[in-house]
């Protein structure tokens, strides 16, 4: 994290793990949860890094490479993308969207060095540069009824329709979904744009985002996930992650097949647990002994007590799961998406 940006939000009252380093709240946690219900919340978002992709070839290298359909990826648009290997398991997703000419891909924090070096191995030829630019491009998230209106009062366009884009000088405004709006923009940028967002929202520990992504059934993958799931087990094509009518990407044979034969077992479930699940943390069935059944994927604290999670579990097992090990806790489990007939 840029410790810049760091120390400006330690100014601005903000409280991070001494271990983790994770943004956890800005004074009250539990007011800030409650806040994110009904209020507009502005949330730095430090658990993601920007990997930009610049070059002749930027376009037709990252179409070779992604989930998504890069090649009809519009100057006001945003996508959900994923990175996949061989085998078709996901290494990564992310938001990407153009700036100019260029590409920037807002990946998890804790993937995007090692993404880098790997994706950086298949360039060759290609005239393709990427640069990590976590330092100099921040991004804040805008949530809330008056998501829209405080962006204005900062001079920012909101875009109107789920994953356009709009652009004010070097400052992209992104809608993620429904009230949300993500915000890139030049670390210089930064107290200027704060002060004026602040004032109309209330600043936010990365928590409040992560409960607003489960709300949204809206799966990160991260360290603690990577090379787990197909993308279809985190129902990432239903959020236009996936293109199936594209050519050749790593994993793509799998994913298609996947596809198009209906043999997916295992979905994405929001989770209810009065234990604090974590990302990567395996969940089990008495029904199923032999082998855990799912995976947890992000996780946050309630606003109603407890705690909520986004995980992938195997459908037929969903009803009767307990977390971290056969006889741990229960937990309450229902689908993000309508499931498949059987």
């Amino acid at each position: 994290m840029n410790p810049t940006w760091r120390s400006f939000l330690v100014s601005a009252d903000a409280a991070f793990d001494g271990d983790t380093h994770e943004l956890l709240h800005f004074g009250d946690a539990a007011a800030e949860l409650q806040a994110a219900r009904q209020q507009t919340v502005l949330v730095p978002l430090t658990h993601l890094a920007i990997m930009e992709a610049t070059g002749d070839d930027a376009k037709p290298f990252l179409h070779s490479q992604l989930t998504s359909d890069i090649n009809h990826l519009g100057e006001a648009q945003a996508q959900h993308s994923g990175w996949c290997t061989a085998k078709g398991r996901m290494q990564a997703s992310f938001l990407i969207w153009r700036h100019g000419a260029d590409y920037r891909m807002a990946y998890a924090a804790d993937l995007v060095d090692g993404a880098q070096k790997r994706l950086q191995m298949f360039i060759l030829r290609s005239k393709v540069k990427l640069a990590n630019r976590t330092d100099d491009i921040l991004l804040l998230g805008v949530a809330g009824p008056q998501a829209a209106e405080a962006l204005a009062d900062a001079g920012l366009a909101a875009p109107e329709a789920p994953l356009a884009l709009q652009s004010t000088g070097e400052i992209a405004v992104i809608r993620v979904d429904g009230d949300r709006f993500i915000v890139a923009l030049p670390e210089a940028a930064k107290a200027d744009l704060w002060q004026k967002l602040s004032a109309k929202a209330r600043p936010a520990g990365l928590p409040v985002w992560r409960w607003l992504d489960i709300q949204a059934g809206l799966p990160l993958v991260t360290l603690a996930t990577k090379e787990e799931f197909v993308p279809q087990m985190a129902d990432f094509e239903k959020i236009g992650g996936v293109s199936f009518h594209k050519g050749c990407y790593p994993g793509q044979e799998i994913v298609a097949r996947t596809q198009y034969l209906g043999k997916v077992k295992r979905h994405l479930f929001r989770v209810v647990s009065a234990t604090e699940p974590k990302a990567g943390d395996d969940l089990f069935s008495p029904d199923n002994p032999d082998q855990a059944c799912g995976k947890i994927v992000s996780a946050a604290p309630s606003p109603n007590g407890g705690f909520e999670a986004l995980a992938v579990i195997q459908s037929n097992f969903a009803g009767n799961v307990e977390l971290g090990a056969r006889g741990g806790p229960k937990i309450q489990t229902s689908p993000v998406n309508p499931l498949p007939a059987e």
